[in-house]
């Protein structure tokens, strides 16, 4: 993407009032998006964005900055604006780059980008007219579709030379379901770091479907119960929850601004000994998966809970050089206008040996929910908020009727350890994560569990 004495310049240039490394990290991106608003083509849109950011650090602090031309004026101004941020010291020198090469994680025989934008639009439309086609009651389809190919280049002062491809796609929908006065919403969105063998998982007509039976079903809800009870969560909620609830307090940023109730606590009991978790960014295809994360260093499976054992924390470069350790692979970035910082990937919780009928047939009474909303999140305590878009009741071992305005109450540490079971069904759940200013595609994946205990806020009396 740049002459190799171009990037050993840039690398000199930045080190040149010293510090302990200098990066320079690349990234050209072409993208497609495309909304569809009741049948109408709101948005369609295609660009390319191009440019680079320069890091030099010393210890976990550092100076960066960023330019949209890769001229080498430009990049020489980026270059000495990050250096900018260390006092004056000795010039650093640099270390001969070596390529590394890996795997090819997220190879796609069928890229989108080169796809005509009509066809796309016709995804759409079949997914309008799947999700209005299953109830007269559906009276709002928005559908919105993207893909997007990322090529970067990471070099470093200390030898490092990674180029990467990575494309990405993702079909969305949300349906607003209408009766009398009652309205709900339904939403679906799958998404692969790879191209159209998406597909094969997930038609455009089958997204609309899903989208639009949760929104209907939702009509039928009742106030949703309150108090403690046993919570049964569907395949790849519980990832979901791990995500947020768990995940993000084992952070290494959190964890070294002593903001995560995990401080201190490796190789200690943190959940139930059915709860086994890690970050995996070596899934083929995984929406957060790589071959290499933005610091160049190797993607990794980390595993975070073995029997409910705290393994360790997610890395980056600046905090893994800190506590004497290796990175594990979890430094990620939004673009080249962005620092790298600590980030999951796709974290999950693996598979156990139950079956989820019998999960099911085993709760007497509780709340299965089939669809997590938004959340909140207190690294420091643990405690978290997360609303429930589709829940039901389980009454006598039995889904019955499903309920409106539920809440999941509770503390990581304490919520985890009660997990009693755990199936063999995994799935996936894809999205974006917000931290710090910076959006990052993640993956969450679960089985059924069954947390035997936590608090559900509803408005039932």
């Amino acid at each position: 993407m740049l002459p190799r004495e171009l990037v050993e310049e840039v690398l000199h240039a930045a080190r040149r009032r010293g510090g302990s490394f200098s990066e320079l990290f690349v990234e050209e991106r072409t993208s497609t998006s495309i909304r569809l608003d009741d049948g109408k083509v709101e948005e369609l849109t295609s660009g390319l964005d191009r440019g680079a950011g320069v890091r030099v650090a010393l210890g976990t602090s550092y100076g960066y900055a960023f330019s949209n031309r890769l001229d080498r004026d430009s990049l020489l101004q980026a270059a000495d604006a990050a250096s900018a941020a260390l006092q004056e010291g000795a010039p650093g020198s640099n270390v001969d780059l070596t390529e590394r090469v890996g795997p090819g994680v997220n190879r796609t025989d069928r890229p989108a980008g080169g796809l005509p934008a009509g066809e796309k639009v016709a995804w759409l439309r079949e997914l309008d007219d799947a999700a209005r086609g299953l109830s007269p009651e559906v009276v709002q389809v928005i559908g919105m579709y993207g893909d997007s190919l990322q090529e970067r280049l990471i070099a470093t002062s200390d030898g490092r030379w990674v180029e990467e491809r990575r494309p990405r796609i993702r079909l969305v929908t949300q349906v607003v379901a209408a009766r009398d006065d009652t309205i709900q919403t339904g939403f679906f969105g799958p998404a692969s770091c790879g191209g159209l063998e998406l597909f094969e998982r997930y038609g455009a007509a089958a997204v609309g479907e899903k989208a639009a039976q949760r929104a209907v079903t939702m009509l039928d809800s009742i106030p949703a119960p309150a108090g403690e009870m046993a919570v049964v969560l569907a395949p790849g909620m519980g990832g979901v929850l791990f995500h947020e609830a768990v995940g993000h307090p084992l952070e290494a940023d959190a964890v070294d601004k002593e903001a995560s109730v995990y401080r201190g606590l490796v190789g200690t009991a943190c959940a139930s000994e059915v709860v086994n978790g890690v970050d995996d960014a070596t899934i083929p295809n995984g929406w957060g998966s790589f071959d290499f994360d933005d610091e160049g260093e190797t993607s990794q499976r980390t595993v975070l809970f073995e029997n409910g054992v705290l393994q360790g924390f997610l890395y980056d470069r600046l905090r893994a050089d800190k506590d004497g350790v290796s990175s594990t692979g979890n430094g990620r970035r939004e673009s080249y206008a962005s620092p790298p910082i600590p980030r999951m990937t796709n974290t999950n919780i693996l598979e156990g040996p139950e079956r989820a009928e019998a999960i099911i047939e085993g709760t007497d009474n509780g709340v299965f929910v089939t669809s997590l909303g938004g959340g909140q999140v207190n690294p420091a305590s643990g405690d978290f908020v997360f609303g429930c878009s589709e829940a039901f009741l389980i009454e006598n071992g039995k889904v019955t009727t499903p309920v409106r305005g539920a809440n999941l109450i509770g503390r990581a540490i304490q919520v985890m350890s009660a997990v009693d079971a755990v199936a063999d069904d995994f799935d996936t759940w894809e999205g974006v994560c917000g931290k710090d200013g910076q959006q990052a595609p993640v993956g969450s994946g679960s089985p059924t569990l069954r947390i035997s205990r936590i608090t559900v806020g509803g408005t039932s009396a």
